[in-house]
């Protein structure tokens, strides 16, 4: 697989084309960033150690039956994937009441939400990600009412096979975000699953494990990311 240009670069990760038109190179950045870019900093290893992560994710819940966008890993940093036409939403399910949730309604933080709840987001930055509702996802054409429907059962079905996982290693899976795309007519789980895009505690302590002590200055970013990629039995570097 020959990789080619770059097509894009986010805040923590570069896609590159390849010589095959219908397969993409994905590289996990050591790039941690927050607020919208406002905090940015590189940890060590952090790259490696979510690309390793996201394999063991995407490879987990393909054995449940979820299409995903993961062909196979390349690297420490790399994967081969999909190439997918994105849905430039975001599907998020809470579990337990946390981040913006909270800032929002103003509950109590760690509160157990039952049911959990669902929420959609457009992906844009310069919006600040700002929350839809299905009728705008139509309207502005971003989806099908066929697409929402399948989104949101597939994102019921991931949150039903990693919460099982997450608990079996003695983790909360508080909240996640997932994005989808559509490769040859199917709607495929893309992107990434990762600390850095959903909130994980430890189930006794309540210690977070995730993406949020960077947010909140706590340190050891890294290192929780480790920690889970342990508990759960990913293979790192």
């Amino acid at each position: 697989m020959e990789k080619r240009s770059e097509l894009y670069r986010g805040k923590a990760k570069t896609v590159y084309q390849t010589d095959d038109p219908n397969r993409l190179i994905l590289e996990f950045r050591n790039d941690t960033s927050a607020f919208d870019g406002e905090k940015v900093e590189q940890l060590d290893d952090k790259g490696m150690v979510n690309n390793r992560f996201n394999h063991f994710i995407m490879t987990r819940l393909e054995e449940a039956g979820i299409p995903t966008q993961l062909d196979r890993l390349l690297s420490d940093n790399e994967s081969l994937v999909k190439k997918l036409d994105m849905i430039p939403v975001e599907c998020v399910v809470r579990n337990v009441a946390a981040g913006s949730l909270v800032r929002r309604l103003g509950v109590e933080e760690g509160k157990a939400l039952n049911p959990p709840t669902f929420e959609f987001f457009l992906k844009n930055d310069a919006l600040h990600d700002p929350m839809v509702n299905e009728y705008h996802i139509q309207a502005f054409g971003w989806a099908t009412k066929e697409q929402i429907e399948q989104m949101k059962t597939l994102t019921f079905k991931v949150n039903a096979v990693l919460k099982s996982l997450f608990e079996q290693a003695g983790l909360i899976l508080v909240d996640y975000k997932l994005e989808f795309g559509v490769c040859d007519g199917e709607l495929v789980l893309g992107d990434e699953f990762t600390p850095d895009g959903c909130r994980l505690w430890d189930a006794k302590t309540r210690e977070k494990l995730d993406k949020d002590r960077f947010r909140q200055g706590l340190g050891g970013v890294v290192e929780a990311y480790r920690e889970v990629a342990q508990r759960l039995g990913v293979q790192l570097s």
